[in-house]
């Protein structure tokens, strides 16, 4: 969980991270726009993320030797990254984006949980109510619509997922680069969608593109997911689980800013987006200052 890393390192995979949380920001947009459903889309999306990382290895003549125990690791791991995008696009589909995101926002707090629990670490009380306080904050910023019970139940399980592969990535990165474990994740994923789709006829009608759906597939698979995938690995080298699920709440908050900039809708802006963007960016940045007080005072005990 401590950062024990050179300022300087830490601040530039700060960078690494917001941008890849605001390109993380369209993935919602994307989602409602492709006419599929969220297991063709989640396939699709996985297949050109795959492809797409396997020619980056090829044109730079990287090898992508693992050993065998890893191998098998990546490839589980990328069950939970197929399921979190499974659930995540149901979700918008089956409830509303704003929903959605108000129930992904739970990572941190999922995190806050399972990261010392795998880790074997104490669980802290300060991660808790960082994690409490960046769901208030979402919801104050969307109306939360409880009748979507089945989306906010799949949004939910996608946290968890989430959350999950987060902290082992967090591990992972550790030991192997990270274009090589998004690379055989990602192809796990679409091992075992295949697997469901084989299982289930969804090889069907149902997956036939519209002209548009082609276009912001490409986009979704190329630059929201082996690109975007590889720099939200990379930082963990540098950045805890919970530092980056901490920091992937603004995803909202940059979307409805974008929503802002690009077609000036200023009815988004309401008082309880700026309640709420206040509590999640104070949250976000005054974490790292209230953890650093705690272990000086600890040290000093």
């Amino acid at each position: 969980m401590n950062e024990k890393t050179a300022p300087t390192a830490i601040n530039k995979n700060l960078v690494i991270l917001h941008f890849t949380v605001f390109i993380w920001g369209f993935t919602g947009i994307l989602g409602q726009l492709i006419s599929i459903s969220a297991v063709s889309l989640v396939w699709y999306r996985v297949l050109i993320a795959s492809v797409s990382l396997f020619l980056y290895f090829k044109l730079n003549k990287t090898a992508l030797t693992i050993s065998r125990n890893t191998f098998f690791q990546l490839i589980f791991t990328g069950a939970l990254v197929g399921g979190h995008w499974i659930l995540f696009f149901a979700s918008i589909k089956l409830s509303t984006v704003p929903v959605t995101l108000v129930c992904l926002s739970s990572i941190t707090l999922f995190t806050a949980i399972f990261e010392p629990l795998i880790n074997k670490s104490r669980i802290s009380k300060l991660e808790i109510l960082a994690g409490a306080l960046i769901i208030a904050g979402i919801i104050l910023i969307f109306k939360f619509e409880t009748k979507y019970t089945k989306g906010i139940i799949a949004g939910l399980i996608s946290a968890i997922f989430a959350s999950l592969f987060s902290i082992i990535n967090s591990r992972q990165v550790k030991k192997h680069e990270a274009p090589v474990i998004a690379f055989y994740e990602l192809s796990g994923a679409f091992v075992w969608i295949t697997i469901y789709l084989l299982c289930t006829a969804g090889f069907n009608q149902s997956m036939y593109l519209r002209g548009a759906d082609i276009g912001y597939l490409f986009l979704l698979g190329t630059i929201c997911t082996s690109l975007a995938y590889v720099a939200g690995v990379s930082v963990m080298r540098e950045l805890s689980a919970f530092r980056v699920a901490l920091i992937t709440n603004l995803e909202p908050v940059y979307g409805i800013i974008m929503s802002f900039l690009f077609f000036k809708d200023m009815n988004k802006m309401t008082i309880g987006f700026w309640i709420g963007a206040v509590i999640i960016l104070s949250t976000i940045f005054l974490f790292p200052v209230a953890k650093k007080q705690i272990s000086r005072r600890k040290n000093r005990a």
